[in-house]
């Protein structure tokens, strides 16, 4: 008798329930589950409970005694109070010590002092703290609404002048207080002009002649001098500042009762008399 080739399909062990064939294959994977997944999530528990005391005794131990700020090194600071400086960096670092204090907020504290250009702060551990300051040169003497006040190259405002910034021999005047775009050009060109006239009279030895220069128009400066108890405004040429000057005040030596200005300029001076 001839046999049914019959087509077999490979068939996984099976239980009856309820009446119905159920693979076994659904139980490995629910022990496959409970014997990986489960150890996992318990160990993801864990690691995460011994991160919380970790970083719990972290913040203990760095904001403990050890690491309060005993020592603040001050830097660099010559016409800014160092005394100022230790205290905006003891009040910031009171509460979290020397190891959490947010030395980046110090720094942008420290540079809004007017003679800081820029500062450096950073943790000598265990408990200083070290302030590196870079200050703003004056670069002149300048007469605005409110007084005359030091300025530095780049036209800043640092704060009044004393009798003791003696480094500056005269005034300028004719600075733009204004805060116009033109404003910061043309008062750097003015400060051009009165470092040249510092250099230049420096040179010829004339510069304790001049009371005070006027750079409103750095193409025409003036320097006020003083002869025979009057002051007389001599105008300048910018290309000839010194010589200008010095050969003004020989034409005008012993005359100074009876000159109002002088016209220095050209090659030689004009002299404007009293009427």
């Amino acid at each position: 008798m001839a046999k049914r080739n019959k087509k077999t399909r490979a068939k996984g062990p099976s239980v009856k329930l309820n009446g119905r064939k159920v693979s076994q294959t659904r139980g490995r994977v629910s022990r496959g589950f409970g014997r990986f997944v489960l150890p996992l999530i318990v160990l993801s528990v864990l690691l995460a409970g011994i991160g919380f005391f970790a970083f719990s005794g972290y913040q203990t131990a760095t904001a403990s005694n050890f690491f309060a700020v005993k020592t603040v090194d001050v830097r660099g600071a010559e016409r800014t109070s160092a005394d100022d400086i230790r205290r905006i960096v003891t009040s910031a670092a009171e509460k979290p010590g020397v190891w959490n204090v947010d030395v980046s907020d110090i720094r942008v504290r420290i540079e809004k002092f007017p003679f800081v250009k820029s500062a450096a702060v950073s943790r000598v551990l265990p408990s200083g703290i070290r302030v590196n300051v870079i200050e703003r040169s004056p670069a002149a003497i300048v007469h605005v609404t409110s007084g005359n006040f030091l300025v530095d190259g780049e036209g800043v405002m640092l704060g009044a002048a004393s009798a003791n910034d003696k480094q500056f021999p005269f005034v300028l005047h004719g600075w733009d207080e204004s805060k116009t775009e033109k404003a910061v050009p043309e008062n750097l060109a003015r400060l051009k002009v009165y470092k040249k006239m510092l250099d230049e009279w420096t040179q010829f030895d004339l510069a304790s002649h001049v009371k005070e220069v006027n750079i409103a128009n750095p193409r025409e400066p003036t320097a006020v001098v003083e002869d025979s108890g009057r002051t007389i405004s001599i105008t300048l040429a910018r290309d000839n500042l010194g010589k200008g000057l010095k050969t003004a005040i020989e034409a005008i030596s012993g005359k100074g009762a009876k000159i109002k200005s002088v016209d220095a300029g050209g090659i030689y001076p004009v002299i404007n008399y009293m009427e």
